[in-house]
This record gives C-alpha cells, structure tokens and sequence, in this order.
C-alpha cells in the first residue's frame, strides 16, 4: 500500500521516500503556499482535538498536518474536507428532475 506522500513523490519524478517542504508541495500541486499552510494547521488541529483517531506511527500534529496536506493534493479524503483551499467548489448534489405535465385534451 503506498501513501499519498509516495504518489505525490511519483507523480512529480521524485524517489518515494523524497521528503518536501510545503511551499514546495504547494507549489508543485498549484495552490497558494497561504492556502497549503492553512490545510497543514487543519491537520495540526485535527491531531490536537481528536487524539483517538491518530495512527500510532504518527509522533508529531505536524506529521499529521503534512500528511493531511498531501492527502488533500492527491484526491484523498481531505480533499473533499479542503476543498475552499484548494480552490475547488464542493459537488452540489443535483436537483431532481422535473415532471414534465401532461397535456389535457
């Protein structure tokens, strides 16, 4: 199982394990540093808040923060949650569509 972190490495030629920096992830994937930082601080907060849910192998909220940096980048499920910063409008759901009325004759 790869992590986002390795398909970001992939995707941009780099070896797997390539460590970045986030003005670096930011500018590779096109957004704003301003805006990967605000995802990072998220992440940070996330780790802070619900303690629980953090894998054991993950020893820092900054940890955390990139890794959830990279996964909003690659699609994953941040991606949905992250979506004002990554400048992406969230899918509305569409409207039911409407019953055409019938002709009296």
């Amino acid at each position: 199982m790869s992590t986002y972190k390795q398909k970001f490495n992939k995707k941009h030629g780099q070896p797997l394990d390539a460590t970045n920096s986030v003005a670096k992830i930011a500018r590779l994937s096109g957004i704003s540093t301003s805006k990967a930082n605000q995802i990072v601080k998220k992440g940070m907060g996330a780790y802070n808040t619900n303690p629980q849910s953090v894998r054991p192998q993950v020893k820092s909220t900054r940890q955390w923060g990139i890794a959830r940096l990279y996964s909003a980048v690659m699609g994953g499920k941040a991606a949905k949650v992250d979506a004002k910063e990554l400048g992406k409008s969230t899918p509305q759901k569409k409207p039911p569509p409407q019953k055409k009325k019938k002709k009296a004759y």
